[in-house]
């Protein structure tokens, strides 16, 4: 299962870099190393701003929309789970 991570909106693909602060605790991290849910409170990020200055396009979106072949992985482990 490869997942590619990239904004839905631009296609803008995040570098693994420390972009993202939780809106709760404002720790800097990269969302997608958790899965959108912050190390330090626990706050699950529903949304993801694409980050305009590091070249993406500034929008918000779904976290779980920013994972190419998501929808292909879980139907692959919901297959297997039932075999």
């Amino acid at each position: 299962m490869e997942l590619e991570v990239q904004c839905p909106k631009c296609n803008w693909e995040p570098d693994g870099e420390a972009y993202w602060s939780c809106h709760a605790c404002s720790l800097e991290w990269d969302v997608f190393s958790t899965g959108g849910r912050c190390p330090r409170c626990g706050l699950e990020h529903q949304y993801t701003e694409c980050i305009g200055w590091a070249g993406g396009c500034d929008e918000l979106s779904p976290h779980l929309d920013w994972y190419n072949g998501l929808d292909a992985s879980l139907q692959e482990i919901n297959i297997e789970r039932t075999n």
